[in-house]
């Protein structure tokens, strides 16, 4: 996973570039506030590592994009590897 990110400092803006593993996938619930739920995506890399928050939204938004240019993809397989 890459992750890009455009930062404004006293400097202007800088740029950062990373890159990393996703090592989790939590989705938090609030059973008092179920609009209040998001998806948090957990990544660690050599040098960075973070947690991306997507609100219900938009992993909606994600979910209909990638849908819609799935056939750009070809066959996806998804592999998982006992550890």
């Amino acid at each position: 996973m890459k992750v890009k990110v455009k930062k404004r400092n006293k400097d202007g803006v800088v740029r950062l570039e990373s890159s990393g593993v996703i090592r989790e996938i939590m989705i938090n619930e609030d059973f008092l506030r179920p609009k209040g739920a998001y998806v948090s995506v957990c990544f660690k890399g050599k040098e960075s590592s973070g947690i991306i928050d997507l609100s219900v939204k938009e992993v909606e938004i994600l979910n209909e994009e990638v849908r819609k240019k799935k056939r750009l993809l070809g066959d996806v397989q998804v592999m998982k590897f006992e550890k």
